[in-house]
């Protein structure tokens, strides 16, 4: 497993409340800026997505891609980091 950035971690080492998209592992300020405009300007909307998909790494990473934009790293990135904040708050 990859190592995860400061980012990743401080992102799930608390409740998600009402943090920006931008707050999300993988997500910059451009992506940030891209899933803004399609209605998912916030972390817990990304994850209501994350959760629709049923917690599927490939639905998600397409989801991601077709949406924004993000590349590989990104997305998995991003994954990576909702599911894991899944796996402790949910």
């Amino acid at each position: 497993m990859s190592s995860t950035s400061q980012k990743h971690k401080d992102f799930v080492a608390e409740p998600m409340g009402e943090k920006p998209v931008m707050a999300l592992a993988g997500i910059g300020e451009v992506l940030g800026k891209r899933l803004e405009e399609k209605g998912f300007d916030k972390a817990y909307v990304v994850l209501g997505q994350f959760l629709v998909l049923k917690k599927d790494e490939e639905l998600f990473r397409d989801w991601l891609k077709d949406t924004c934009g993000a590349n590989a790293k990104q997305q998995g990135d991003c994954y990576g980091c909702l599911k894991e904040w899944c796996d402790a708050f949910l």
